[in-house]
């Protein structure tokens, strides 16, 4: 069963047809950033119905082929993607791809083929001769602190990625790096974790947006949740927009109010 069912009055008129499967037009509609230049930053997470974000290290485990459509989706429609150097390993990541069915509204909206991908590291200890970095359709960037190590950043930029300074110390300041991504135009931001850098996003308050698919699945273990970090002093509220649900897997999006 495929049915989306539209919570606020948010949700684009297209969201009223439910029980049949939506195409990617629908599902971008659906899932549009907001209208203007401000700058947007939404969260795409899975959680197991017992809040572990990974199984065995990964969130694969756990996803279905229509999370993997709405990852698609996203991506489809962001500027850039926001991910934490632990995620680029553990993951493997690689450079997003530019996708037929999103080729005219990307070109409607101003943007290029494809989102860059932006790595958050402190350290830089990450390996540049794979393809995220190598062979990109847009140059990767990585975003760090000041006191980051002289002889990494170095390889990176031979590596062909762009470095761009977003803290003081060694760390990188959440609100700064977002900052400095809007200040080259890549407003429409997506951050895919992992459950680290969400923390951190959290804990600035600098989250508009999360899309988390909910996992009819119980794995039990000490896997992490999908944000980690330091507890906020006050819980932030945010609001439902949407629900998809297909075989038990719920594709939830909340706004913060």
């Amino acid at each position: 069963m495929r049915r989306l069912f539209p919570v606020t009055d948010q949700t684009s008129e297209t969201a009223g047809a439910a029980g049949r499967e939506w195409d990617l037009d629908e599902l971008a509609e659906a899932y549009a950033y907001p209208a203007g230049d401000a700058p947007w930053l939404r969260a795409n997470m899975v959680s197991t119905l017992d809040g572990a974000a990974q199984h065995g290290g990964r969130s694969q485990p756990i996803s279905c082929e229509t999370d993997m459509r709405i990852f698609g989706t996203l991506r489809g429609l962001a500027d850039v993607v926001v991910v934490g150097a632990e995620t680029v390993r553990l993951e493997g990541y690689r450079p997003a791809r530019a996708r037929e069915a999103f080729a005219a509204r990307r070109k409607a909206a101003g943007q290029g083929p494809a989102p860059a991908i932006a790595v958050v590291s402190a350290s830089l200890q990450l390996d540049f001769g794979l393809p995220l970095f190598s062979s990109p359709l847009v140059p990767t960037l990585i975003l760090t602190g000041v006191g980051a190590p002289a002889d990494r950043i170095r390889a990176a930029e031979q590596a062909g990625a762009q470095v761009l300074v977003a803290g003081e110390g060694a760390a990188v300041d959440p609100a700064r790096a977002l900052r400095a991504l809007a200040d080259r135009g890549l407003t429409r931001q997506l951050t895919e974790g992992g459950p680290r850098l969400l923390g951190q996003f959290v804990a600035d308050g600098v989250l508009d947006e999360i899309c988390l698919t909910i996992a009819p699945l119980l794995t039990a273990g000490d896997a992490q949740r999908i944000a980690g970090g330091p507890a906020v002093a006050v819980p932030e509220r945010f609001a439902p927009t949407s629900l998809l649900e297909e075989d038990g897997f719920l594709f939830t999006r909340y706004r913060r109010i």
